[in-house]
């Protein structure tokens, strides 16, 4: 019989393992962390999130050297990339941030117990490392593996040729020619980062339109705006297979409705069709751990599962795949477990994409009022008339509020911008206290902001906008 030994054994040290185990540790909770990787932090930290904001951040400069500071009067003899520099600062930036959260670990107390987890049964996790096991007994066990890519059948992944964000993050050098399947957050980030260092991008994706879910006002922006910028876009195309000849990769293509195959070639193919709950060597079926058909862990409003004592949050269960929706489950999680209450509002988790301009959005978008029957009222406000907006030269793009035609009540927010993930903070904290179009209109608004334009279109919901 093993000794119980934790409170907590979180399996996973991504944002909502590592998030649950600090707050739980904070609320007195014993806790042990299960990692398989060297470094804490999860796919958000070391291959996802924060690397590709690294180098969104450094080719954008990139971008503005090239073709913005002329516009400033700043004239420069020429622009080098120095790859291998950029992977560097890239690299350095991912090193801190996990080596950050390897200090609050310490600081808090938590153990950290190197190696792959699984479930022995509902209060007993085993650990297998290096190819020695060993077990551990908690009170409390919670599933925190993340997800994975999707992969495509006949599309073999290498990390080299063929690759999924992971080894886009990592390219040695920068490919004249790319094909990115799939036109969501990933693939259009990704696509970014390339494009702005020379690399011809092919966007090919099954629908037809980019960013699936987001309001369809902001998908048609960004397609306008990443089409300016050099990207090209190949809609309702469905991906049958690829093949790595060579230095490059062939791919067959066909029309996702039927037709006749087509053959389209590139230096790298990168496969972004989303990302899958990551529940593999978990042993959740021999415990008689309940999922549903696309393989994502069931758990009630305590993010409990059918198994008492079993808990799961993040990816591995149904909602957004997003890094601060797991750790705001993480963080709710750990005050449930101490006796305390906690609320996450699904509807209220911002989403951004974090190309140029970035879009982000809250709450419903027009398309889901219109399905739902809800009337509501729109605000609307162009970038091109803020005055901070114009002297930064970024002027693309806009900002919607949707609000409640009877209440006022605010019910989304979309905005395509410089700093949109920022924008969207405001409306969000708005949201969380039931505040109406009226409220924010009239918060005072400090100039010259990009926010005034968010409080723009609050005004354009019940009045008329100032400065258009």
């Amino acid at each position: 019989m093993t000794e119980q030994k934790f409170d907590i054994v979180v399996i996973g040290g991504g944002p909502g393992g590592y998030v649950h185990a600090i707050k739980a540790a904070q609320l007195g909770m014993k806790v042990a962390v299960v990692e398989k990787n060297t470094s804490l932090g999860g796919t958000c930290l070391n291959v996802g999130c924060i690397p590709s904001k690294a180098l969104l951040t450094a080719t954008h400069d990139v971008q503005k050297t090239k073709h913005d500071f002329d516009t400033f009067g700043i004239e420069l003899s020429g622009v080098n990339v120095n790859l291998q520099k950029m992977m560097k600062f890239k690299q350095d930036v991912v090193t801190a941030n996990t080596k950050g959260v390897d200090f609050l670990f310490k600081k808090n107390k938590i153990e950290r117990i190197k190696g792959v987890g699984a479930l022995k049964d509902a209060g007993t996790v085993t650990v297998i490392d290096d190819g020695k096991t060993s077990e551990i007994a908690a009170k409390y066990i919670v599933i925190a593996t993340g997800s994975a890519s999707i992969d495509i059948p006949n599309v073999p992944v290498d990390e080299k040729r063929i690759v999924t964000s992971t080894g886009a993050l990592e390219l040695e050098k920068i490919p004249a020619t790319m094909i990115v399947i799939g036109g969501g957050v990933i693939g259009l980030e990704m696509a970014s980062v390339w494009s702005r260092l020379g690399t011809k991008v092919t966007i090919v994706e099954y629908l037809d339109r980019i960013l699936p879910g987001m309001d369809n006002e902001v998908s048609k922006e960004m397609l306008k705006l990443l089409t300016k910028q050099g990207l090209e876009f190949k809609f309702a195309t469905k991906v049958t297979g690829a093949k790595v000849e060579g230095s490059g990769v062939t791919l067959t293509a066909e029309p996702a409705a039927g037709g006749a195959a087509e053959i389209l070639n590139a230096e790298i193919v990168l496969v972004a069709i989303g990302r899958k709950p990551y529940t593999d060597g978990l042993n959740l079926d021999a415990v008689g751990v309940k999922r549903d058909e696309r393989g994502r862990i069931l758990v009630d409003q305590h993010f409990e599962t059918n198994i008492e004592g079993v808990y799961a949050i993040g990816d591995v269960i149904p909602g957004p795949m997003l890094a601060h929706k797991a750790e705001d489950e993480g963080f709710i999680l750990a005050e449930m477990l101490a006796g305390q209450t906690g609320h996450i509002d699904y509807n209220l988790v911002p989403g951004v994409v974090y190309t140029f301009p970035e879009a982000a959005s809250i709450g419903q978008t027009e398309e889901q009022l219109k399905k739902a029957g809800i009337e509501y009222k729109a605000g609307k406000f162009p970038m091109m008339a803020n005055g901070r907006a114009r002297s930064i030269n970024a002027t693309e793009g806009f900002v919607k509020i949707l609000a409640d035609a009877k209440t006022d009540k605010v019910l989304g927010a979309h905005i395509v911008a410089a700093e949109a993930g920022t924008l969207i903070h405001e409306v969000a904290v708005l949201m969380e206290f039931g505040g109406s179009s009226e409220d924010l209109a009239r918060t005072c608004h400090a100039h010259p902001t990009l926010n005034e334009a968010v409080r723009e279109a609050a005004l354009a919901t019940f009045a008329l906008p100032l400065h258009i």
